[in-house]
Formats: structure tokens, C-alpha cells, sequence
């Protein structure tokens, strides 16, 4: 199981993102966590931001690849808790990494 102690910023992790309401993405998909380390140190939950194939590119969805796919991070952040992620996929590349704090 994936804990508090082994997440970190920058790692693609697989999320339950279930019991949504309107538009908000429902199911379970790549999520990027954006939350501080220290956040992610002392708290059960997260900040993810789900990575997406579709969708507009605008200037707040940072480009990335991951699993040889192309796509962009979400406007959708959530907190999640720690129960919802299913497992660790990866690791975001620093400079991906860095230009999604700029823009958060």
C-alpha cells in the first residue's frame, strides 16, 4: 500500500477518483501528486492533478508523456486520501515537474 511516508511531489501514481458529481472525472486514472511533501508527510490525503489524452490545451495544462503517451495534467486537482491510490506508476521528469509548479 502506497502511504504518506512514500509519496512525494512529481510521482504518477494510480487513483480511484469515483463518487464525483457533474463534470468532474470519475474513475480511476494517472494522477500526478502536487502537493508539498510536507503536506504529504503529516496528512492521510494529497493533491493530485489526473493526467488526460483529450481535452483543449490551454496555458494552465502543462504538456507531459508518460507510458509513451501524450497528454497534459488537468484543471481538476482534488484531494484524495490515501485509500484511493491503487498503486505507483512513476515518477514526473524535473523539468516537467518544475514547469507544473510555475503554473500552479
Amino acid at each position: 500500500m502506497v502511504t504518506a511516508e512514500t509519496v512525494s511531489r512529481g510521482d504518477i501514481l494510480l487513483v480511484a477518483l469515483n463518487h464525483k458529481t457533474g463534470s468532474e472525472i470519475r474513475k480511476t486514472r494517472q494522477c500526478v501528486i502536487v502537493s508539498p511533501d510536507e503536506l504529504n508527510a503529516h496528512l492521510g490525503t494529497f493533491i493530485v492533478a489526473p493526467l488526460t489524452t483529450c481535452g483543449h490545451h490551454y496555458p494552465f495544462r502543462v504538456s507531459c508523456r508518460y507510458d509513451n503517451k501524450g497528454g497534459h495534467l488537468s484543471d481538476q486537482l482534488s484531494a484524495v486520501n490515501r485509500v484511493r491510490i491503487v498503486e505507483r506508476l512513476g515518477n514526473l521528469p524535473d523539468t516537467t515537474r518544475i514547469e507544473v509548479l510555475s503554473v500552479l
